[in-house]
């Protein structure tokens, strides 16, 4: 497997990473300490001194600390994004290849980073495009739409969703991208709901309709005995402290497909156009089947999103059977390891919720057991996915 990314969050909710790559788990970097005052007061002198400024560049003034507060301000998250061709050229289909949905409508593109779904449904017909960017990356977008010939379709509004008001009292069709990690981390979903409740018009359509999340199991010795099992001598020294901790943080990368050991099982569908906001706190059940003999070191989510109202439904998988897409897999090591037999079952629960504190971050309960000819075990595990 790729090398895993554990968790890391921020004090903004969003997890974000100065670097050019959409990592929503940070890796510890080094950071040194500075005078945020003096630094601005050195930036300044320096510009001063400068001569011959050459043109402005839109968020060139921002700094590693603005984007760890504002990760969606840096061109490199978005550059992730949209060469993610499973992403971005379902959402392109959809529109392109069911223009009936959007010609002549006024169409809401909730959380539109560089502009790219309004700018497909304003070459698609609509009659008018709202695209809502809280980060600064809407000043980019507006020029963006500008330079591409679009300003009399697309108005970007810079601010949250649920501070803004718009010019029209409906929409026709809300568009947005908001699934996160596990589908649900970042909670930006709710923002979507927020948005239909108070501007979708009787009739209308929300983009995606469908998302669904799933479970399966895999074989991962060699991974898990280096990321997990580490701690325990750490140049002779032992660190398992440290352990349990990892243990607790889900882990992102692309899983190989002969990993799996047993079926896919589907946990919890959601009904965008339908559903409240507290649908996407839940506990439910699940019974993974093993395919052979074999070893499980973790469960693996991840989800599958659909667009019901095309003329033929679409979407796309983020599962490890299929093409890889940039929010990967999210990988749940378990504390044993699973001796299972062809045939046999692990049986349990889980629980997914949002974090008190941070309603951004998602916190899991998972509860499992296997009463198999080789292994009996019951136990149940937390995760803290940040």
């Amino acid at each position: 497997m790729d090398q895993r990314k554990g968790s890391g969050g921020d004090a903004n909710g969003g997890l974000a990473e100065a670097t050019a790559s959409r990592l929503r788990f940070e890796d510890p970097d080094e950071v040194m300490e500075e005078n945020p005052a003096a630094a601005a007061a050195a930036a300044a002198a320096g510009a001063e001194g400068e001569e011959g400024g050459g043109e402005e560049v839109i968020g060139s003034d921002k700094t590693s600390a603005d984007y760890y507060f504002d990760s969606y301000s840096h061109f490199g998250i978005h550059e992730e994004m949209l060469k993610d061709v499973v992403r971005t050229k379902s959402y392109q289909n959809v529109i392109t290849q069911n223009s009936f949905l959007f010609k002549d409508k006024i169409v809401l593109d909730v959380g539109a980073g560089t502009g790219i779904l309004s700018l497909f449904c304003a070459k698609a017909g609509a009659k008018h495009v709202y695209a809502i960017e809280c980060s600064q990356m809407a000043d980019m977008a507006k020029e963006i739409v500008k330079t591409n010939g679009y300003s009399n379709v697309i108005t970007v509004i810079k601010g949250k969703v649920e501070e803004i008001e718009l010019p029209v009292p409906k929409v026709d069709v809300i568009i947005s991208e908001w699934m996160g990690y596990f589908l649900l981390f970042e909670n930006m979903l709710n923002t979507v709901l927020y948005a239909r409740d108070k501007w979708l018009a009787d009739g209308g359509a929300v983009l995606p309709d469908k998302a669904s999340l799933h479970l399966t199991a895999i074989e991962d010795a060699e991974y898990k005995e280096d990321k997990i099992e580490f701690w325990n001598n750490v140049y002779g020294f032992d660190m398992r402290c440290i352990k349990k901790q990892a243990m607790m943080e889900p882990l992102v990368d692309t899983v190989d497909a002969n990993q799996i050991v047993t079926n896919c099982q589907l946990l919890k569908t959601m009904d965008i156009s339908k559903m409240t906001p507290g649908d996407a706190s839940f506990t439910v059940p699940f019974k993974l089947v093993a395919e052979r003999n074999d070893y499980i070191h973790a469960l693996v989510a991840y989800f599958n999103v659909s667009f019901t109202k095309c003329h033929k439904m679409m979407g796309f998988s983020t599962g490890p059977r299929s093409k890889a897409t940039h929010w990967k897999q999210t990988v749940l090591y378990l504390e044993d390891v699973l001796t299972i037999c062809e045939g046999e079952t692990i049986t349990g629960s889980m629980t997914v919720t949002p974090n008190k504190k941070n309603p951004r971050d998602i916190d899991i309960k998972l509860y499992y057991a296997l009463s198999g000819h080789r292994c009996q075990v019951s136990r149940t595990q937390h995760y803290k996915m940040r």
